[in-house]
């Protein structure tokens, strides 16, 4: 590959002042090793979706993403359904799918070492939501890491700029100890291939790991051709305090009301009707419930280490 789209979001991450000269000095990299870069910064939320699929409908290759994990979901979701790879060059906040396939967390270092990476075809995740009840179309968008359910989709929907941009991870912890307390924790039913089951938080997993860090579904993995449900069930708060102490030492799974579930659909929808429930994808939020998540296999290829 001679040539690359780079677009990236210019106030990702903690420190936006660094972006600019983090990213020229990506694009002299890249250069150096063969590979002239075209760099298309964002100016808002959903631009670097079309500036992807503007970049594949002419006939790019391969299309960089340097930012979070909101601006790499972005981009696939420019790219597919196509044929253009996606490489990542990571510069967000969290970093889920970062840190899932192992990616230097400097953008300069993944950078360094993007021409010894090697393409891979992977399958996405696929939220289909909301519309009028008897409409044909409805919303869809491609997730490549995980989708929340509830609590953690209610976090993202409170979550200040400035508590985001000031305090990075640790900020959504803060925001997560604050509304614990406000939250009501409703009720979910989750049907997975057929069998049901009720939740007041889930977190459907495509990578291993919740927020770059949390081993909830140890067992998932991009690579895999499914995902992994991590439900947990109880209303308390207190609860909840249990569930974020076992998730910590890595012992959830022995939770009687915590279940991990795996499997190709899932269906979410509120126990009570007109309750709104919130969902997430890939850290950003997206919709409410009632929403359906499928496995699309063979979606889009990756470059990875």
């Amino acid at each position: 590959m001679k040539h690359a789209t780079l677009i990236y979001n210019p106030v990702a991450g903690r420190h936006p002042a660094r972006r600019e000269r983090q990213i020229l000095a990506a694009a002299k990299v890249l250069h150096e090793a063969g590979i002239d870069v075209n760099l298309v910064p964002t100016t808002g939320p959903g631009v670097a979706r079309d500036l992807a699929r503007a970049a594949a409908n002419a006939g790019e290759s391969l299309v960089l993403a340097c930012g979070g994990d909101g601006t790499v979901n972005e981009v696939l979701n420019g790219l597919v359904p196509g044929n253009a790879t996606l490489g990542i060059l990571p510069g967000g906040t969290a970093n889920i799918i970062g840190k899932e396939l192992r990616l230097p967390h400097d953008p300069i270092q993944a950078a360094c070492e993007l021409s010894s990476w090697k393409p891979r075809r992977i399958a996405l995740g696929k939220a289909v939501w909301g519309g009028a009840p008897l409409s044909a179309e409805k919303p869809t968008r491609y997730f490549i890491s995980v989708a929340g359910i509830g609590f953690d989709a209610y976090i993202v929907h409170s979550l200040s700029w400035s508590l985001k941009m000031g305090w990075g991870v640790l900020g959504y912890g803060l925001e997560a100890v604050r509304q614990a307390r406000r939250y009501s924790f409703p009720r979910f039913g989750v049907r997975i291939d057929g069998a049901d089951h009720l939740a007041t938080f889930a977190v459907i997993h495509r990578a291993g790991h919740y927020a770059g860090w949390f081993p909830l579904a140890p067992n998932a993995s991009v690579f895999k051709p499914d995902f992994t449900a991590c439900l947990f069930k109880s209303r308390s708060r207190a609860r909840y305090v249990l569930y974020a102490l076992a998730v910590l030492l890595r012992q959830h799974a022995r939770l009687a009301d915590v279940k991990l579930v795996e499997g190709f659909k899932i269906a979410c929808s509120a126990e009570r009707a007109g309750e709104a429930i919130y969902f997430e994808l890939d850290g950003e939020l997206v919709g409410e419930l009632p929403a359906t998540f499928e496995i699309v296999q063979d979606a889009l290829t990756i470059l990875v280490p």
